[in-house]
């Protein structure tokens, strides 16, 4: 056999896996596992920017590829694929260079959605959610045009490979600014209602996610570094829209909003499913995945909604459907042997704090030091409160898992 070979594909899948979003673990496991099935001994490091592997041949030599991994995207059909295929090279075994030619008929195999429905996604998703956070229908239509500016220079600056922080900051200048001059014009009467949902285009969901369930796996630099980007990121949206603030102020005086609209249930699950569907363009997801995964985020809130109206308060609610969204993502990936990611993050989409998060960003500017202190600290405990409700599924699932793993092995070893 030529190891070499073998090397070169498991880490050209693993690299794969990793520049499509996929999880540490997930990439680490899906090339232990390749290897283990060809009988090789191997060792895997990966973290978010850097992946080693390291096998030994039978004659005891030590080979060691590394690749660095630059731009990461939100390609979860890739994720998917990928997965699939490392699935199909552990149960068939085929020679190494047949395996790098099912790699490349699988990279060539993606489907990538036309520039022109990634931008209806970021339209669906900044308008759905406008509504969704207590707008009106022209809030709406005008977070979905702050939504296609947004998307048209992520588009752009995603060509140009720009770094996320630099890139979020420039594109959060725009998503505030367009809302506010429309409040100015008398068009819309709830920019913030728009800026809020604009911004959830922005926050790194995919990214928060991931981090979590790295540390949850016990890949702790990995989850450390992603937590450290959504940090960073955040930074980027308050300066963005912070300086679209300054900018308005001086042109058309400071900006004012009336009150948020107290939707219905039907209303708030109509406008979730519309910000939904248009997260499902942006992650790349395709077919029936869209389906399912739009109704784990509109089910997911219910339980949220169900949940205050039977007593519990709004922290408690966010957990329990924290870890709904949860148990139905694992259900979902076994049912449809796909990676439970997808149907985790469009789960937890409609719990993700966009309103304490752009409010929290509003009283610092403002100078409102108190009340910045308690939306910060709320802010917190949501996104720790969703962490948790991962970990107590994730956790319950692997220890399940790894509880029928011994048992089959005591099994076979029985005579």
């Amino acid at each position: 056999m030529d190891y070499y070979r073998l090397l070169d594909f498991a880490t050209d899948l693993g690299y794969e896996l990793s520049k499509c979003g996929a999880e540490t673990y997930r990439v680490e496991e899906s090339i232990t596992r390749i290897l283990t099935a060809y009988e090789v001994e191997s060792e895997v490091f990966a973290i978010p920017n850097c992946l080693i592997v390291s096998i030994t041949s039978p004659e005891g030599h030590p080979l060691t590829y590394m690749r660095r991994i630059g731009f990461h995207g939100n390609d979860l059909d890739g994720v998917a694929l990928f997965t699939a295929l490392s699935r199909r090279i552990c149960a068939e075994k085929p020679d190494p260079e047949e395996a790098m030619v099912l790699l490349e008929q699988t990279r060539r195999s993606r489907n990538q959605h036309h520039w022109a429905v990634i931008l209806l996604g970021y339209f669906l998703a900044a308008g759905g959610f406008s509504v969704f956070f207590g707008g009106n229908l022209m809030d709406g239509l005008a977070g979905g045009l702050a939504g296609i500016v947004v998307g048209i220079f992520q588009m752009f600056m995603d060509r140009l490979k720009t770094n996320a922080f630099f890139q979020t900051l420039l594109s959060a200048v725009p998503l505030a600014l367009i809302p506010y001059g429309l409040g100015a014009l008398g068009i819309i009467q709830n920019p913030d209602a728009a800026v809020i949902g604009t911004v959830m285009v922005l926050i790194p969901g995919l990214l928060f996610t991931n981090a979590m369930r790295d540390i949850i796996f016990g890949d702790t630099n990995s989850g450390v570094n992603r937590i450290i980007q959504v940090l960073l990121i955040a930074i980027a949206i308050a300066c963005g829209t912070g300086v679209a603030w300054f900018i308005a102020s001086h042109l058309w005086g400071q900006p004012v909003s009336v009150a948020m609209l107290d939707h219905s249930l039907l209303v708030e699950c109509l406008a979730c499913l519309c910000g939904a569907l248009g997260f499902c363009f942006l992650f790349n997801i395709h077919n029936f995945g869209i389906v399912f995964c739009t109704a784990g985020g509109v089910l997911t809130w219910i339980v949220h909604c169900v949940s205050i109206m039977l007593g519990a308060a709004e922290l408690p609610a966010v957990l329990i459907a924290s870890i709904f969204a949860a148990i139905y993502a694992e259900i979902m990936a076994r049912r449809r042997k796909c990676p439970a990611i997808g149907y985790l993050i469009l789960g937890l989409i409609s719990l993700i704090p966009g309103s304490s998060l752009y409010y929290t960003i509003s009283h610092i500017i403002k100078g409102e030091m108190a009340a910045f202190a308690d939306r910060g600290l709320k802010t917190i405990a949501i996104a720790g409160l969703m962490a948790a409700g991962i970990l107590l599924v994730s956790t319950s699932v692997r220890m399940i898992n790894e509880g029928k793993k011994h048992r089959m092995e005591r099994a076979k070893k029985l005579p």
